[in-house]
């Protein structure tokens, strides 16, 4: 009995070819020997599908373990680079004092920066940017939340970092409302002493 096969047609005759044993598998299934009967070449087919199957699993097991591995080595990675925060607070206070404008402390300040931004790290939290609670702590606000006014930061207390898309530290700011259109004033300035605990109470 000859079985059609639309896939295996002659394209110089048009004519069916014989010896096949239904629809082929997906994939690149091997072509019937001469002589191969229609059960030898089904089981065939269906070992075929069988080894694709396998194939399939084992890769998509495979994408799984790869996909935990770097999940346990960026949870590793944030673990780590959070340790350097407070050292990252007293470096750029002493950036802020001219400490770090020459000698050996500011190779090492570079360094470190270098080394971490290498490693995805970023800093927030600027004066005049837009009040985000998803990104920002305000420890203080000014202003009544009236109509048509927004929260902007008017001054920051201790910046925030970011390692790659993940929060690792909260940005603690003042806040001023301010309306639309003007420009935010800055809050006064904490002395030192205030931005020192707020630091340590963040930490």
């Amino acid at each position: 009995m000859t079985v059609t096969d639309k896939r295996r047609i002659d394209p110089e005759t048009g004519q069916v070819r014989h010896g096949a044993s239904g629809p082929a598998p997906s994939g690149s299934a091997p072509e019937a020997f001469a002589g191969e009967s229609p059960e030898e070449a089904g089981k065939a087919a269906e070992l075929l599908g069988d080894l694709q199957r396998v194939q399939a699993d084992f890769a998509n097991y495979r994408k799984r373990a790869l996909r935990d591995q770097q999940a346990a080595a960026d949870r590793a990675k944030a673990a780590v680079v959070s340790q350097l925060l407070p050292v990252l607070d007293d470096l750029d206070r002493a950036r802020k004092h001219g400490d770090l404008e020459t000698g050996p402390l500011k190779s090492v300040a570079d360094k470190l920066d270098s080394a971490l931004t290498g490693l995805g790290l970023t800093a927030f939290g600027e004066e005049g940017e837009d009040f985000d609670p998803v990104l920002h702590e305000a420890v203080q606000h000014e202003g009544d939340g009236a109509e048509g006014s927004k929260p902007v930061i008017g001054t920051v207390m201790r910046q925030g970092y970011k390692l790659g898309d993940q929060v690792l530290r909260h940005a603690l700011v003042g806040v001023v409302d301010t309306v639309l259109g003007e420009e935010p004033v800055p809050a006064e300035t904490q002395p030192s002493d205030t931005v020192d605990n707020a630091d340590g109470s963040g930490d």
